[in-house]
């Protein structure tokens, strides 16, 4: 397991903090995060993420969705819906703080959220315990 987490680079265009991702912080074949199109151990449907490979993102200056002329789009809502309703997170939360604070603090602001209170250990956003110590999270 991960003991630190390191979140500079990992925010996805959605507002997605790859470091939280099961596929990134797993032992086994780990994820590389959605800016590597071309890795081998990311699966295929984020591979095929019709937002990290919309035209329309493409052509904003940040990089993020919410510099498109067509945020919040449906993909993106139906996205941040199933983060809401799963996992108590939000694509669209944090892309507006992203674009109202700045990168920077929306990372110093995900490494408290985002780090076990017990061990210390940098937490995943599917799952309900540590991923470490196996401790039960708060939600």
């Amino acid at each position: 397991m991960i003991q630190e987490q390191k979140y500079q680079g990992l925010i996805a265009a959605c507002g997605m903090n790859c470091g939280l991702c099961i596929g990134y912080l797993r032992d086994k074949n780990p994820c590389g995060g959605c800016f590597r199109k071309d890795d081998k151990n990311k699966p295929g449907s984020c591979r095929s993420c019709t937002i990290i490979n919309c035209e329309s993102l493409a052509k904003t200056e940040s990089g993020f969705c919410y510099d498109c002329d067509k945020y919040p789009c449906s993909r993106l809502k139906r996205l941040d819906n199933r983060y809401r309703t799963k996992y108590g997170m939000s694509m669209l939360d944090n892309l507006n703080f992203i674009k109202e604070n700045g990168l920077e603090r929306f990372l110093v602001n995900e490494q408290i959220r985002w780090t076990c209170d017990v061990c210390g250990s940098g937490i995943s956003v599917h799952r309900d315990f540590c991923l470490n110590c196996k401790t039960k999270l708060r939600k």
